[in-house]
């Protein structure tokens, strides 16, 4: 088999067969077929496409590229959640709680931000002396013992993935809908969960700019897992607003807390509830609307707070601070971002307002970049909000304040105002099951 008549049968129209699309994976795994053959079958592929079934076998295929999870110890249903990524989307510190709190696993690996999206587990290193590196007994007998556990990735999983993605960052091939789909579902199939539930972003501040592409996107993904014998569905959730007030780690670890406590804001409290609920319908646990009376019902008898701190405890971090948010980090200056006109906040480019918290230095450009985990941003003023003219849209936090001239300049070129209040956008505009 040579990759030179697949590439030609891809660039043609055709449709590959299981056995030439795992060649493919081996070769690329095993460093056989040369870079510039790799990216032009990528590039093949965003052309021509690929069907359900080749992009199955694509997602198996990298899968199976690496290392695997076995779940098999941990008693009871597992359940987890995968988000495409966005701006203040600390879902994972409200959910994993509250789903592990009624008493489904939640075996959680989770990734480091990288750019304008944050990552889980620099959230979580913002709380003193957690570990995020566990390993896999301690990993199984934490989540045996208290149901829950978050931490990184320990081991390469679909190390296929990896290269494949660095060709196609390099190749204008990133976005390929079969591609991104073996690329999430590849990783997420690693581990092995019983119940996916899937948060594809929509909008400024995601990967998947229109609703459209979301959900087409959602579908495959939930098809590809149902294939390989998961429970599966998909929430179409919006990124045209950054998702709370917080953009920051120690900031968005904050405001999880209080949204535990009952004192969230309305839109990330919302989106929380509805993935713990279809986490928990889809172990077993009712409706989802019978499921989301259980979650609020966590909320309001403290039990999901407890069970973070339990896992807070059990990771080497300070309880305490859960307790009292004070004890977290504070950047050593704030700035007062104020508007230049007034009128409605018409719409804003979520992603520069992630780049804005950035230059703040709460994120990295690239993987060995330092995270400052007091930086970041409160959000004063939201999409339909009416300002006036010198009123606060945001608040910057940071420890150089030179930093805070770039920061500003890139949220307000990224906030426009009109006369009159926007047509507010649903939070959930889909659900694909």
């Amino acid at each position: 088999m040579r990759l030179y008549d697949i590439i030609k049968k891809k660039r043609d129209g055709g449709e590959l067969t299981t056995e030439e699309i795992n060649f493919f994976i081996r070769g690329v795994t095993d460093g056989s077929i040369p870079d510039y053959q790799i990216s032009a079958l990528c590039m093949a592929i965003y052309f021509r496409g690929m069907n359900v079934r080749e992009t199955s076998d694509l997602t198996f295929a990298v899968r199976d590229s690496g290392e695997r999870l076995d779940f098999s110890a941990i008693k009871g249903i597992r359940a987890d959640k995968h988000s495409t990524g966005g701006v203040g989307d600390k879902t994972s510190l409200v959910v994993g709680p509250i789903v592990a709190s009624l008493g489904v696993k939640v075996a959680k690996m989770s990734g480091r931000g990288l750019g304008h999206t944050g990552g889980t587990v620099d959230k979580l290193e913002a709380i003193q002396g957690l570990k995020t590196t566990l390993s896999e007994e301690d990993f199984i007998k934490q989540v045996n013992d208290i149901g829950i556990a978050i931490i990184g990735q320990s081991r390469e999983f679909a190390p296929a993935d990896k290269k494949l993605y660095a060709l196609r960052d390099v190749t204008a091939t990133v976005d390929s809908m079969p591609l991104i789909a073996a690329s999430i579902m590849g990783k997420k199939l690693a581990a092995d969960d019983d119940c996916i539930v899937l948060d594809v972003k929509t909008g400024s501040g995601s990967f998947m700019k229109s609703v459209e592409r979301s959900r087409a996107l959602a579908r495959l993904m939930v098809d590809i897992g149902k294939r390989a014998g998961k429970k599966m569905v998909a929430l179409i959730t919006d990124m045209d607003v950054p998702l709370g007030h917080a953009i920051g780690n120690s900031l968005e670890v904050i405001e999880a807390v209080e949204t535990l406590k009952g004192r969230g804001p309305e839109d990330f409290t919302k989106v929380c509830l509805t993935l713990a609920a279809y986490m928990l319908s889809l172990a077993g646990m009712g409706t989802p609307e019978e499921a989301e009376r259980l979650a609020k019902r966590a909320i309001d008898d403290g039990s999901a707070l407890q069970k973070l701190k339990e896992m807070v405890a059990r990771q080497g971090g300070d309880p305490a601070c859960i307790d009292d948010t004070n004890k977290f980090a504070k950047a050593k200056y704030a700035y007062a971002v104020k508007s230049e006109k007034a009128g409605y906040i018409t719409r804003v480019d979520t992603e520069a307002y992630g780049l804005a918290s950035l230059a703040l230095g709460a994120g990295r450009n690239t993987a060995e970049d330092a995270i400052d985990y007091s930086a970041g941003i409160i959000l004063r003023k939201k999409t339909g909000d009416f300002v006036e003219k010198g009123e606060t849209v945001a608040t910057l936090y940071a420890n150089d304040m030179e930093k805070f001239a770039e920061a500003e300049r890139i949220l307000l070129t990224a906030t426009s105002f009109g006369p009159t209040m926007p047509e507010k956008p649903p939070l959930i505009y889909d659900i694909v099951a």
